[in-house]
């Protein structure tokens, strides 16, 4: 395939042998002498790299060059100048260059800045899936070994960096036996939780970090700082997703703890953030504090106490402290909660919640857009990001970024691609949500999922008389017998929770401190 090249000097007649040459080698070079034309090319020609000279006459290189890279960012420029000044240096490489010479140039020059730009990549491209292909064999290997919940989450984490990884490249055969390899992970990481869980209930410190567990263990210690600490609480962000936008938070904040607990289940917005919010599991939240347990299923009403229960667990730790507490549904809100910033930094806690991921899994199976937008894992992530980067969350950080605070930034519970159906039937109307079931008298298949007929076992109350749970796994999803044929395809390959996976269990806590 050749090469397109458009080269831009105001002296650009005395260049044709340099074009000449380059034509000579298989590259196709289209000339101009001004930044107003070279723009206009663009408009209308594959080109692939541009030869940008720094010292023109009107719209000078640098200029050239932001307007490009504003508009086609993803084209390479060289940018070729007389001057070795360090400012010219510093503006050409802060609008990202991606090569430059020195005149005089020479035809060798041309080549390997060349050979720099086009090679690389696929250098860079056949080395890393060489050693993926070699880092495979390994983790299948380790998967069989897995004991310990650090032992997940480092493998887990393994998992993700390859997935993000190979996004880069768009390898889909290579990205394809990847997934294989983490639903066969999964498969074991359910057999995990389902052989421990209980366990962990009982066992106290031996056990992961669990959802009730995690805001007295790294929370509260970070209020002894004498520093306001904003807390915020994405919910429903996978770890991977985490990982997306890692670059952009960590241009603002150093890094001072990431890592990774574990949701209890349901994985749903009702029972974990209730947890995570009160230092309490389910049943102990309807026992102890019975005015903020709601029996509703619809989230915007099962977790209408959560500023409750967090003052709940704030006075038993001897924490009367100054908060706030806010809840960002929609930007117009979140544009008041970014005004309102400055008269906040003098809480000790200050609570941030963004339900737009949430949102989104659920938006995914409504709006015809999302599901286009959100079709896979990849897009998936690139909807976050793109979310992230236009968000009121950015802004709230931009702002925090140069005072003296710390920064929490976490989730209740992570969501999983749904795509294999469990069919069930129910004498009596259960609930909603496609990845855990609570009722009576439901017919199953018991291979799909864990079955819990004495709901306390794993912390939970009955909300229905003689009710149990039924939690499913990997990346099933229920569907009733009575609409199967209506709702099957209509629920598959969307992002749901409240079920048994890594995706879903295994979520991000992350503590960053001012640069």
């Amino acid at each position: 395939m050749s090469i397109n090249i458009l080269w831009v000097d105001d002296e650009i007649e005395y260049l044709k042998p340099y074009v000449i040459f380059l034509n000579s080698r298989g590259y196709n070079v289209e000339v101009c002498n001004n930044g107003l034309d070279a723009l206009k090319i663009l408009v209308d020609n594959k080109i692939d790299v541009v030869f940008l000279d720094e010292h023109m006459p009107g719209l000078s290189g640098i200029e050239t060059l932001i307007k490009i890279k504003d508009k086609y960012p993803n084209i390479p420029v060289v940018m070729i100048t007389k001057s070795e000044e360090e400012s010219i240096m510093e503006d050409a490489i802060g609008s990202k260059i991606d090569d430059y010479l020195i005149k005089p140039v020479n035809p060798k020059q041309i080549i390997l800045s060349l050979k720099k730009i086009f090679e690389n990549k696929k250098l860079v491209v056949e080395k890393s899936i060489i050693t993926f292909q070699q880092e495979y064999r390994n983790l299948v290997l380790q998967m069989s070994a897995l004991n310990s919940f650090e032992d997940w989450v480092a493998y887990y984490k393994k998992l993700v960096y390859w997935e993000l990884e190979l996004d880069k490249y768009k390898e889909w055969n290579i990205i394809e036996s990847l997934l294989n390899l983490k639903s066969e992970a999964n498969n074991l990481f359910c057999k995990y939780v389902q052989n421990n869980y209980i366990g962990w209930l009982k066992a106290g410190n031996s056990s992961p970090l669990l959802s009730h567990k995690i805001f007295g263990n790294k929370i509260l210690p970070v209020l002894d700082d004498n520093k306001p600490v904003y807390l915020i609480v994405i919910d429903n962000l996978r770890y991977d997703q985490w990982k997306i936008i890692e670059p952009i938070v960590l241009e603002l904040f150093d890094m001072k703890e990431e890592y990774l607990y574990m949701s209890i289940l349901p994985t749903t917005t009702k029972y974990a953030r209730n947890a995570f919010f009160s230092g309490l599991m389910p049943i102990d939240i309807k026992d102890k504090y019975p005015q903020y347990w709601v029996v509703d299923e619809d989230e915007s009403n099962a977790n209408k106490y959560e500023e409750a229960l967090m003052l709940e667990q704030l006075r038993s730790k001897n924490k009367n402290i100054k908060s706030s507490f806010y809840k960002i549904l929609n930007s117009s809100y979140g544009k008041k909660v970014i005004d309102n910033l400055p008269n906040t930094m003098d809480n000790k806690l200050n609570v941030i919640i963004f339900n737009f991921v949430d949102m989104l899994s659920h938006a995914r199976t409504e709006i015809e857009l999302i599901k286009e937008l959100a079709e896979n894992e990849t897009a998936y992530r690139s909807v976050t990001l793109s979310w992230f980067d236009h968000s009121p969350l950015i802004e709230i950080l931009r702002f925090l970024s140069d005072k003296k605070v710390n920064v929490i930034i976490t989730t209740d519970h992570g969501s999983i691609k749904v795509t294999v159906p469990s069919k069930i039937s129910a004498s009596k109307e259960v609930n909603s949500n496609l990845r855990y079931k609570e009722g009576k008298n439901i017919q199953y298949n018991i291979k799909d999922l864990w079955e819990v007929r004495n709901p306390s076992m794993i912390g939970l109350p009955q909300d229905v008389f003689a009710s149990y749970f039924l939690i499913i796994k990997e990346n099933k999803y229920f569907v009733m017998q009575h609409n199967y044929n209506q709702y099957v395809n209509y629920y598959k390959n969307s992002f749901q929770h409240g079920g048994i996976s890594m995706e879903e269990m295994i979520i991000p806590y992350v503590h960053l401190i001012s640069k």
